[in-house]
């Protein structure tokens, strides 16, 4: 089944275009990566993919249904651009923070529960941070923070997860961390993956399917095929040569 089709999409902001035809679905149990350069459009797309741009010609359907007809977003979690970006003296703990996650599912006037409080600390351990729900969210390093959003977003336990450049500022041992952990979560758990992502290297050793955007669908499929050098020239523009990096 595919949770996500997109077909024919074309979006502008005023007379920009920013994505041209795209065409792209997603398979349960797909972990695929976006890239592209710079203002390729990643960031559009995933907003698009959401619901939360409409486009200018096209159609997104996610779970079968036209995205603005889809009501079931608890089967959805989002990590947004930049979700850590915010003032490190904010002080909101770890388990307040995840536990936002489970608003949607409360309903108005409906108080967490025991259930609730059970899957905020399951998420806490599916990211590592078992037992650090009492700590403040700002004392956190950039990549538990990140692990913190994640387990916001899976607390509802969603089918698809959707991730946006959620690697930024975080170091090379972080990284290859932090992508283990999503690997895990779509292999272990059978959670549907999209991240925007510019890691070659890593993309090619860890995900599944490679969608490279550059206002157009440039190419689409498994790291082997896709992030060849032809094809990553074309992504960028310039002769481009991809380093693989041994860990």
């Amino acid at each position: 089944m595919n949770l996500v089709e997109v077909k024919d999409l074309s979006f502008s902001y005023g007379e920009e275009m920013v994505l041209e035809r795209i065409n792209l679905t997603v398979a349960r149990g797909d972990f695929l990566a976006l890239m592209g350069p710079n203002g390729s459009g990643k960031t559009t797309l995933v907003k698009l993919i959401l619901g939360l741009l409409k486009p200018l010609t096209g159609e997104v359907r996610l779970f079968g249904s036209p995205v603005n007809r889809f009501r079931q977003w608890h089967r959805v979690g989002y990590v947004p651009q930049k979700a850590t970006s915010f003032d490190a003296r904010f002080p909101a703990t770890v388990e307040e923070v995840v536990f936002a996650g489970r608003f949607g599912l409360l309903g108005p006037g409906r108080r967490p529960g025991e259930e609730d409080r059970r899957a905020v600390e399951e998420a806490l351990e599916l990211v590592g941070l078992g037992g650090a729900g009492h700590r403040t969210i700002g004392n956190l390093s950039g990549g538990q923070q990140q692990r913190v959003f994640i387990a916001r977003a899976l607390v509802g336990k969603p089918e698809l997860l959707v991730l946006d450049e959620p690697v930024v500022g975080l170091d090379s041992r972080a990284l290859d961390s932090f992508y283990a952990l999503l690997e895990r979560l779509n292999r272990d758990m059978g959670i549907t993956l999209i991240t925007v992502s510019h890691d070659t290297g890593t993309v090619a050793r860890r995900v599944g399917k490679v969608a490279c955007i550059n206002r157009r669908l440039i190419c689409h499929g498994t790291p082997s095929q896709v992030l060849t050098t032809a094809n990553l020239a074309r992504l960028y523009g310039i002769p481009v040569r991809r380093v693989a990096h041994g860990h």
